[in-house]
Parts: C-alpha cells; sequence; structure tokens
C-alpha cells in the first residue's frame, strides 16, 4: 500500500489548509490517483486494521439497491447511522415534527417502522448509492439497473467504452441524506482482465480512503468473477483530497509504520450471479495489519 502512504505524505507537505462543512477544518490537495494491480494481492491498509465487515456489507447494501440502514445495524454495522439520524432529524424539523432520541430512533429502523412523517421509515436515507446504482429513474416513470447493464454490457460488449455506473444524479442530489462521494466508476477489459476505475469528488483519506479502495477492489473481484474475467487493475482518481486537522497526527504514526504483505481475497467459486454474494462468500487469507489508529470522527 505504498501508493496510500505516498499520499498521505503528499498531502503533509503540499496540502492547504482549508474550511470544511464540519467546522473541523482540512489540509488537502486535489486532484491525485493511484493504481493498485489486483494480482499483487487484495488492497487492504496494512498499516492499520481496517473494518472489513462493514466493507462487504456496505457494499452488498448497494448491490441490493437498498437504502435503508436496517439491513447494516442488523448486521452491526453502524456506518450510516449519523447520516440516517440527521437526515431524520432535519425532516422532523422541516415538518414540524418532535424527533425521537438516537437510541429510538436505530431500535425503530431495526423494527422497520414507519414514521409520523408521510412516506418515510425510520432509517431511510432517501436516494443515496443502492437507488441510483440500481433504481436511477427515467422520465417515463421506468428506471435503469445501471449495475445490470455493466454486467451485461462487459459480458457481450467488453470493448464498449460505455461501461459507466453514476451515483451523482444531478435531479436529486439535493434530497439525498448524503451526496455520494464515490460518484462515477467505469469498467474497462483487455486480455481478459477486468479494470475499474473510480471518480471520488470528495475523499477523507485517514477514515474513507482505504474503505474505498477495500470496497471497489472487491467489486472488482465480484464483476470478474460472474462475467468470467481475470480482476486487472482498481484505479482510484480523487477529487478534494484532504485529512481532517484532527487526524494529522495519525496520519504520521501511520507513516511511522512498515506495510506489511497484502492478503488474499477469496471469493465462492460457485457464485455466477452478482446479485447472489452472500457474507459468507467472501474469505480473506494472510491479514496481518498493525493496530488500529484511534481517530475522532467529522461530520
Amino acid at each position: 500500500m505504498k501508493q496510500y502512504h505516498d499520499l498521505l505524505q503528499r498531502i503533509l507537505t503540499e496540502g492547504i489548509v482549508r474550511g470544511d462543512r464540519t467546522g473541523t477544518g482540512t489540509k488537502g490537495i486535489f486532484g491525485h490517483q493511484m493504481r493498485f494491480d489486483l494480482r499483487e494481492g487484495f488492497p487492504l491498509l496494512t498499516t492499520k486494521r481496517v473494518f472489513l465487515k462493514g466493507i462487504i456489507h456496505e457494499l452488498l447494501w448497494f448491490l441490493h439497491g437498498d437504502t435503508n440502514i436496517k439491513y447494516l445495524v442488523d448486521n452491526g454495522v453502524h456506518i450510516w447511522d449519523n447520516d440516517a439520524y440527521r437526515y431524520y432529524t432535519e425532516l422532523c424539523a422541516r415538518h414540524g415534527i418532535e424527533a425521537v432520541d438516537r437510541d429510538a430512533f436505530l431500535q425503530a429502523a431495526q423494527e422497520g417502522a414507519e414514521s409520523p412523517i408521510a412516506g418515510y421509515r425510520f432509517g431511510d436515507l432517501n436516494h443515496v448509492y443502492g437507488y441510483q446504482w440500481r433504481s436511477w429513474p427515467r422520465p417515463d416513470g421506468r428506471c435503469i439497473d445501471q449495475i445490470a447493464q455493466a454486467v451485461e454490457t462487459i459480458r457481450c460488449q467488453p470493448e464498449s467504452r460505455r461501461i459507466l455506473v453514476s451515483a451523482w444524479n444531478v435531479a436529486e442530489v439535493a434530497d439525498m441524506a448524503l451526496p455520494p462521494c464515490h460518484v462515477l466508476f467505469q469498467f474497462y477489459v483487455a486480455e481478459g482482465r477486468l479494470s475499474c476505475q473510480l471518480y471520488q469528488r470528495s475523499a477523507d483519506t485517514f477514515l474513507g480512503v482505504p474503505f474505498n479502495i477495500a470496497s471497489y477492489a472487491l467489486l472488482t473481484l465480484m464483476m470478474a468473477q460472474v462475467c468470467g474475467l481475470e480482476a486487472g487493475d482498481f484505479v482510484h482518481t480523487l477529487g478534494d483530497t484532504h485529512l481532517y486537522l484532527n487526524h494529522l497526527e495519525q496520519a504520521h504514526e501511520q507513516l511511522s509504520r512498515t506495510p506489511r504483505p497484502l492478503p488474499r481475497m477469496r471469493l465462492n467459486p460457485e457464485v455466477r450471479s452478482l446479485f447472489d454474494f452472500r457474507y459468507e462468500d467472501f474469505t480473506l487469507e494472510g491479514y496481518d495489519p498493525w493496530p488500529a489508529i484511534k481517530a475522532p470522527m467529522s461530520f
């Protein structure tokens, strides 16, 4: 993961300090690219432990078109809880309804309960990633399954330059609980290998980027398997690439650690449809990371 360490060092050396929506402040750069050859191993950061369970469950959640946190909470993944609760409290304020506390909100989300707000279930995030990936709305009322289209195109027209999936729906982005950070990805087939390039508009380099690298590398492995291809490269292109100012010390600590060999990700070879994967179909081998580095969250 030298590419990631080089990015940390570049931000610390060249980064500009700016304000941000959270009020925390960032040090960052604009425009960076990393490339990971998936034949060399699974690009899961080894200089701190990464929450792989959350990565897998979130990706499966996206792929099933889900936009409610119930599935994640049921599986012990709480990475979307804060965004879901903030979105709920904003809706309550807009409708003049008193919000329940966070614990009651999460309990109601697990129960799949309807709220006093018409059309809103506790835990909904509106039309975030999974909806745009699987149900992009058309003007005629129908929808487009971008993921299914991508699979079909890879299989039938592998030299196409149009194998793209977008999460940035301009007409709906203002109403989402969180506008998508990883906004667009494209697949590329050459010499029997499937590669993927992601454009990420906003990159929380300490907390988020290791998660994003592993998630899209895993998606590439899954797509390659179901399309009968080998995995190629994952290319990660970043826009606003930043460290929060309260993560600088942790970034220096991470740079003091020597990367360890990359692990291997094994997928259940019996799975032939992208939408049939389950958590139990993934096995990580040889992962020996340094201990996790504690860092405050920024919202």
